[in-house]
């Protein structure tokens, strides 16, 4: 996998969950957004302090977390 420089697990964040840079914003929250038929667009301007960056690495991370579950 391609490094990630926009995903942060910190244990003092979140409860440790991935986040994106290190926000209240977690990865699942995102791909969960995506999922129910969200556009980025639509998330942007919920969350004006994400980057359409932050979107593409939540996406990028999911997809790995997947393939790495699958495994197991």
């Amino acid at each position: 996998m391609k490094q990630l420089k926009r995903i942060t697990l910190d244990p003092e964040v979140m409860g440790g969950k991935p986040c994106i840079r290190g926000l209240r914003v977690t990865v699942g929250t995102i791909v969960g957004l995506m999922a129910s038929g969200h556009s980025t667009e639509d998330i942007l301007k919920a969350y004006p302090y994400l980057e359409p960056e932050d979107m593409q690495e939540a996406l990028t991370y999911a997809a790995w977390r997947v393939k790495e579950l699958d495994r197991l």
